[in-house]
């Protein structure tokens, strides 16, 4: 069984990254899902430094306008769990790697065949929409369009498919979806109770990061990685350092190379603080 890191900061790197990539809800947020005076400082300061900070989350592109102060210069998140580039202060869409109407639809129909009684909705650039029966722990923006069926409200791209069964399948959910849709797609588990998540095959945080560094000339090696539940796991795992917060999955504990603070304590805020006293360490040897 792997190792379980601890929170020692002598066992953290000592080469600074020049690109911090963090998960949001359970991993930067606090536990009410806000960005801390601390972990709002430690933001800046890495920004000052030269180190980039992105966001990537499984949140759809409308959850994301409350955090525009915290992304600093280059004001975009990866979000959707990487189905999606979005510039947070305008809402703007720089990219995007959905699904087509007709790939959702046959998903749809084989959890309906599999699963029986299920309550779909879906994430686009257009925002929400759902099948009657769906039940969100989140306020649904007014006006979002509502149809007896999933297939009725599709544009020409889905970010995400949203699946909540009748029967409670507990931490096994989003193994109980994969199962029912096959190899036609993703099924994540981002930490929400009762809920699957599908995206596109290609689609994970690890390969939308990975496209983000690549156009700024970085490799795995320049970027540190931070998270707590399964869907981080695969960009985690390309990262050249990758860190778990205290509260994370045993599974994301066990398989991330370092730790650090729970999310209630600042975690990430010092990650952040140590990859800024590194890269200014650098700057003044150079």
């Amino acid at each position: 069984m792997p190792q379980v890191p601890t929170t020692t900061r002598s066992t953290w790197p000592a080469r600074a990254p020049r690109l911090v990539a963090t998960d949001l809800d359970g991993t930067l947020l606090d536990p009410h899902g806000t960005v801390s005076s601390r972990t709002a400082d430690a933001l800046r300061d890495a920004e000052d430094a030269g180190i980039e900070v992105v966001f990537v989350t499984a949140r759809p592109p409308r959850w994301l306008a409350d955090l525009a102060p915290h992304v600093a210069g280059h004001g975009v998140a990866i979000c959707a769990n990487g189905a999606a580039v979005v510039e947070v202060a305008t809402g703007r869409v720089l990219a995007e790697h959905g699904m087509s109407a007709a790939l959702v639809g046959e998903l749809a129909a084989s959890l309906r065949a599999v699963l029986g009684e299920v309550h779909l909705a879906v994430e686009r650039t257009e925002g929400f929409a759902a099948e009657r029966g769906f039940v969100d722990v989140h306020r649904v923006p007014p006006g979002s369009p509502v149809a007896r069926r999933i297939e009725d409200v599709l544009t020409d791209s889905t970010l995400k498919l949203l699946v909540r069964t009748a029967a409670d399948h507990g931490e096994s959910h989003s193994a109980t979806v994969q199962t029912a849709i096959g190899t036609a797609a993703i099924a994540v588990d981002s930490g929400a109770v009762g809920l699957g998540e599908i995206s596109a095959l290609d689609v994970t945080k690890a390969n939308a990061l990975a496209r983000w560094a690549e156009q700024r000339g970085l490799r795995a090696d320049d970027v540190w990685a931070c998270g707590d539940a399964p869907n981080d796991l695969p960009m985690l795992a390309w990262a050249g350092e990758s860190f778990a917060v205290a509260n994370a999955y045993d599974e994301v504990r066990a398989r991330a190379r370092h730790a650090c603070p729970a999310n209630a304590d600042d975690g990430v805020a010092h990650v952040l603080e140590h990859a800024t006293a590194l890269a200014r360490a650098r700057a003044a040897r150079a």
